[in-house]
């Protein structure tokens, strides 16, 4: 039990630190390019981790680490990034609260972990928060932006259950580095060809982006995939309402 408390609140530091990215690319990241926007989060994040892990994929880790990396990284930092810019950060943030409610519903057939009634219930809280949102008018609600946020919620549901899936007794820190290495690897000639030469920084930008890199992806990233090996996915899916 106290094992577990200690993963429970390891793990809370990717959903607080999440929360700030969104505020911080609101704020101060570009808001034209989403797809160098999401490739300058992952790639220093991967290298960094790469060099603490000091590991290569090996066999079967090379298209896993190319599945998760679309998945977890690609697909989903150009959604958030998008919604990010398109929605107000509270609206954004609220909308990924539907996320555990996902994340049982996924991880019942691929790691037969059948939800209990006790995070049902925090997930089905989570969700009426949404629908309050939404029925209410909440102001600077976009639809592009609903449908951004709501399809970063499925992608990353569906990728992190298949992290846990796949990495089983694995090394965290080295899977973690190959799929966020690999998701920026996919990013940059995508965003050369649709976005043209990178942006030009600002000294705010250029910190803005060395934070959401190293704190809200390298460590958040790290302790989230941690703690799904060790705990519930519905578990974790709850935590993420922090």
């Amino acid at each position: 039990m106290e094992a577990n408390a200690r993963w429970v609140a390891l793990t809370a530091v990717a959903p607080v630190a999440w929360g700030t990215n969104y505020y911080v690319t609101h704020e101060f990241l570009p808001t034209d390019r989403p797809l160098y926007g999401a490739a300058l989060r992952a790639l220093p994040a991967g290298l960094v981790l790469l060099a603490l892990a000091r590991r290569r994929p090996r066999g079967v880790w090379w298209w896993r680490s190319a599945v998760l990396g679309l998945l977890n990284v690609s697909v989903f930092f150009v959604l958030v990034y998008a919604a990010s810019q398109l929605l107000p950060t509270s609206v954004a943030s609220t909308v990924m609260a539907v996320s555990p409610l996902t994340m049982m519903l996924i991880a019942w057939p691929l790691v037969a972990e059948r939800p209990g009634a006790a995070p049902l219930t925090g997930a089905a809280v989570g969700l009426a928060g949404v629908c309050l949102m939404l029925f209410t008018g909440a102001g600077g609600v976009s639809v592009p932006g609903m449908l951004a946020s709501g399809g970063a919620m499925l992608v990353s549901a569906f990728g992190h259950i298949l992290t846990k899936r796949w990495n089983a007794g694995g090394a965290v820190l080295a899977s973690t580095a190959w799929q966020l290495t690999a998701g920026a690897l996919f990013l940059l000639p995508v965003a050369a060809a649709v976005e043209g030469p990178p942006p030009t920084l600002s000294a705010s930008a250029l910190l803005a982006f060395a934070y959401v890199s190293v704190v809200a992806t390298a460590l958040a990233f790290t302790v989230w995939f941690a703690g799904l090996r060790r705990l519930p996915a519905g578990t974790v899916g709850l935590i993420g309402l922090l």
